[in-house]
């Protein structure tokens, strides 16, 4: 059985503006729109790129 990763939703649902990603999560809007219907490898790589958005956001602070 694949792991499932849990969202990685914060329940802080802004999109900035300029990269149209959530300020929250760090997923973009295709990304949380198809994260209910994603198999366990798409959720996985959508984890892996959201949480690289968001340590680049911390490196590089607007």
């Amino acid at each position: 059985m694949t792991f499932r990763p849990p969202s990685p939703c914060q329940q802080i649902c802004t999109l900035d503006a300029s990269s149209s990603v959530c300020t929250g999560c760090g997923r973009t809007i295709g990304e949380i729109a198809e994260w209910g219907r994603a198999t366990a490898s798409r959720q996985q790589e959508i984890v892996r790129r959201s949480s690289a958005r968001m340590g680049s956001r911390a490196s590089h602070p607007a």
